[in-house]
């Protein structure tokens, strides 16, 4: 039933009738209970639940993209460095090439929204983000849209991976330019906000505490409900045919999430919209940005490296890219027979490289297993999407890392030339 108030607004209640016994008449009783407020944290709790849903959906599907991804681009590398510049066949592989790289970033950004992808976190002012993207930002809205930034001075610091927050405020900013096609106000803010258990009782999924606030409003078309009820969902889009992916605020949705924060929408159909991201704050002082030296040649070797993959082309390609530059390569199929391996061969083993995901055994697992037949043995995983527990091996174990498909044959020899050392230092 609807019930209205005064100002003239309909809400929703549940009734309960009683009939009883009073003065010595039969009477009932009508208790009417406003149900508007749990219809709200009824539906925030569905949408949650929706979004999960499609984000593990999401992921799959990236993973399995990306391994045949890796073998796309896998092979095309390996012919254009067999073929000459001027064969007339190259130019057709480096169509296939471009190609390849463009499904790729469509997956990573389904990654992203997923919570999948592979993040490097570290302490850092989100002002030092905001700074360097207002820089890049008028380029890309225009000159007919004014650009306002607004930084807290003492703002806290956040855990979290620079180049994706660049990539929020990006993303954040295309939306709001195509919502702004005669010109308008675009608006990043940062502040300190401390959510209590009142904010909780209207948002379940926030956990009380300290926070950073990353606003950013615009003065464009807005929304209605029902397209905000959608926004964040992976190839939704309200533009033409043609003229956007909808993956955009979708990246923005699994990067927040993955990086512990939360992320509301607040719009109106004329007055424009309000993104409000909110950054758990941690107690450390912000980190420098390491320097990463290139080495201008790929570093040939001679080691003997154990590779494990359940997927026979991706493990074909990964053999051809290390036999390439000198290395010995011993393949398996899977954990099991990896272990197997690893118990009869005679001479070194000296680095594990490993799918994360394999029937029967997980790369961590086999990894775990792996260090007690063969000491000091490093480990590389590989993953089509990035495990939290594989980022966190790779963080905490010097002879560890990461490595996420589709990746390169540079890509490859370089993080194992670098990791080799370790291992036997």
């Amino acid at each position: 039933w609807q019930h209205k108030k005064k100002d003239g607004k309909r809400f929703d209640v549940d009734e309960l009738s009683h009939e009883l016994e009073y003065a010595g008449r039969s009477v009932r009783l009508v208790v009417a209970q406003d149900v508007s407020e749990r219809q709200l944290l009824e539906g925030q709790l569905r949408q949650s639940q929706k979004m999960e849903a499609i984000g593990r959906l999401a992921g799959g599907v990236a993973h399995d993209f990306n391994n045949l991804l890796m073998v796309i681009k896998g092979h095309t590398e390996l012919l254009l460095n067999v073929l000459s510049p001027t064969d007339h066949v190259t130019r057709k592989i480096e169509q296939i090439d471009r190609s390849a790289d463009r499904a790729t970033a469509l997956t990573r950004q389904l990654l992203a929204f997923s919570r999948m992808q592979v993040l490097q976190p570290r302490a850092m002012n989100l002002n030092s983000v905001v700074e360097e993207m207002g820089k890049l930002i008028p380029r890309l809205i225009g000159e007919d849209i004014e650009l306002i930034v607004r930084s807290s001075a003492d703002l806290g610091t956040i855990r979290a991976d620079a180049s994706q927050m660049e990539q929020v405020i990006m993303n954040l900013a295309v939306n709001s330019r195509d919502a702004m096609p005669k010109g308008g106000r675009f608006t990043i803010e940062t502040s300190n906000v401390e959510l209590d258990n009142l904010y909780r009782a209207a948002h379940p999924v926030v956990q009380p505490g300290k926070y950073v606030l990353l606003a950013v409003s615009d003065t464009g078309t807005g929304m209605d409900a029902e397209t905000q009820a959608h926004i964040f969902e992976p190839f939704f889009t309200t533009k033409e045919q043609g003229k956007g992916t909808g993956l955009g605020l979708a990246t923005v949705y699994g990067v927040v999430k993955q990086s512990g924060g939360f992320i509301w929408v607040y719009s109106e159909l004329g007055k424009g919209t309000t993104f409000k991201i909110y950054l758990p704050r941690v107690d450390e002082p912000a980190a420098s940005i390491p320097i990463v030296h290139i080495p201008r040649s790929l570093a040939r070797g001679t080691e003997t490296v154990l590779l494990a993959e359940d997927e026979q082309d991706v493990r074909e390609v990964a053999r051809e890219f290390l036999e390439s530059a000198g290395y010995i390569v011993l393949q398996a199929p899977g954990g099991e027979a990896a272990l197997e391996i690893a118990a009869t061969h005679s001479g070194a083993i000296d680095l594990l490289i490993t799918d994360m995901v394999m029937p029967g055994m997980s790369g961590q697992e086999l990894a775990r297993r792996m260090r007690s037949l063969r000491d000091g043995i490093c480990v590389i995983y590989m993953s089509g999407y990035s495990e939290h527990a594989a980022g966190e091996a790779a963080k905490c174990d010097a002879a560890a890392a990461v490595l996420t498909k589709p990746f390169s044959r540079t890509v490859l020899l370089r993080t194992v030339r670098d990791i080799l050392p370790i291992a036997t230092a």
